[in-house]
């Protein structure tokens, strides 16, 4: 056993980096080849349809709530729900990944949350929708594998742009399951039961619970945990140590940079949450249009995550190369100024062009800022890659906990835009307390050489956490 060579590749399709655990050091986005490539597109893949499934009842809230008899107050607790069951796995997750790679979470996660997803069509009361909202919400917490999927890949010149890259791409899911649920799907099954609103809404998600399925399936068999190759076999053959989950999960919530970005996530990906659930009742209760145009319409806010999450990780590598981590935290707390100012402006709107055009500006600010928040997060606790991956992805849904009280208890509409806006405003301003260890922050420390961002996957690791302390 202990003569087993310690890759499981020998040569990769892709330019590596011995000294970052054969990383690789660029994206080859036409490319499937393994490991690198391969990883990639099933981690934006798997969280988008983790997001498909995660948001598939948000367009046919409308109908839903006229079916049962829900009230306002119903429909936002249920929207609230939709993101705890979220919370708690991101937590519990960030620091499963660190133990067993993301492959294995990733898989497991879509096959359990296509379940409850399923079985949407059997609410009949409004307890009903909240118990199968709450654990469809498990979906969400795919995100905190996917980044850290990505984080074990890519060397940390790149880490930025990759993370930004699936995570936007797997965020589009928002938008297309507006478009998919609500501007085709259910009108094709309300044609097939002779206009029974009430049966399409009932059977319409088993379809892309049945995509949620295979996809995780899929996952487990045709991917890599790490370019070494399987966490369980490098474990067996003593090529990777084990690693203790809670020490990992205490490790990274120790660090304060860890909250203040925790903060900021749920200022930006919360917001992204918050309007995932609201855009769609908000366009046909102000503006007086149909399920299919507002679907349309709300989508507009996901499909930006094509290039808009792209461009914050992207600028965030830049402002890495020219300015140090100074200039990551300073386009971090830009984006999250700009954002929230637009989203002021957004709810003052009272033409319809204008808050399309406002609700497509201020989402390009969302996902920049999300974009930018994982470009720093990586270098955060190098020893706790996925224990800081999964407690700042927690701050997205608790973000949108938050927001969704405000638009639950407030009389109207535009108050709750208003909070939401100043609140993402004064996280902007927060950056200045961001201080990370070897790197030059906005108003104090200066820049080191700093040992390496790694993922445990060989016996260096625990000499880079030494370094470390």
């Amino acid at each position: 056993m202990e003569g087993e060579p310690a890759k499981k590749y020998t040569e990769y399709p892709i330019d590596v980096d011995p000294e970052q655990d054969d990383k690789a050091t660029q994206l080859k986005l036409c490319s499937f080849g393994r490991p690198h490539m391969r990883a990639f597109h099933l981690s934006w893949w798997s969280f988008f349809i983790a997001f498909f499934i995660w948001f598939s009842i948000a367009p046919l809230l409308p109908v839903i709530k006229k079916d049962l008899g829900l009230s306002n107050q119903d429909i936002w607790t249920t929207n609230i729900v939709a993101v705890i069951g979220d919370i708690i796995m991101r937590f519990i997750l960030g620091a499963q990944c660190d133990k067993y790679g993301a492959r294995i979470i990733m898989g497991t996660v879509l096959i359990c949350a296509s379940i409850p997803t399923s079985l949407t069509g059997l609410a009949n009361n409004v307890r009903d929708l909240i118990l199968i909202r709450l654990f469809i919400g498990v979906a969400g917490s795919c995100f905190v594998a996917c980044q850290y999927w990505s984080t074990c890949m890519f060397t940390k010149e790149i880490v930025g742009t990759a993370n930004a890259l699936v995570g936007g791409w797997g965020n589009v899911g928002g938008g297309v399951t507006q478009i998919v649920m609500g501007t085709a799907l259910f009108p094709l099954f309300t044609y097939f039961y002779g206009g029974d609103q009430s049966k399409a809404w009932r059977t319409v998600c088993i379809v892309p619970a049945v995509v949620a399925f295979t996809t995780g399936l899929v996952v487990i068999k045709i991917g890599d945990d790490c370019p070494s190759g399987q966490y369980s076999k490098l474990k067996k053959t003593g090529q990777m140590p084990h690693v203790s989950a809670a020490a990992s999960f205490r490790q990274g919530a120790l660090d304060f940079n860890t909250w203040i970005l925790f903060i900021q996530y749920g200022c930006c990906f919360g917001v992204e949450l918050t309007m995932n659930n609201a855009a769609v009742s908000y366009f046909v209760e102000r503006f007086g249009l149909g399920i299919e145009s507002a679907s349309a319409i709300a989508s507009i806010f996901g499909f930006m995550n094509i290039f808009a999450r792209g461009i914050g990780g992207f600028m965030s590598d830049k402002f890495m190369v020219t300015h140090g981590m100074r200039g990551r935290i300073l386009w971090q707390g830009a984006a999250l100024v700009i954002e929230g100012c637009l989203i002021l402006i957004f709810a003052h709107m009272s033409k319809l062009w204008a808050a399309i055009l406002l609700l497509t500006v201020f989402s390009i600010l969302v996902q920049a800022a999300e974009g930018s928040t994982y470009g720093i997060v990586p270098y955060v606790n190098p020893g706790a890659p996925g224990a800081v991956s999964g407690i700042v992805g927690a701050g997205g849904p608790t973000g949108a906990v938050s927001f969704g009280l405000g638009f639950r208890q407030l009389a109207k509409t535009q108050h709750a835009y208003i909070l939401m806006g100043s609140v993402v405003i004064l996280s902007g301003f927060i950056s200045v307390l961001i201080n990370i260890n070897g790197h030059r922050g906005i108003c104090c420390g200066k820049d080191e050489e700093l040992p390496r961002i790694t993922i445990p996957n060989t016996g260096d690791v625990e000499k880079d956490v030494e370094n470390k302390a």
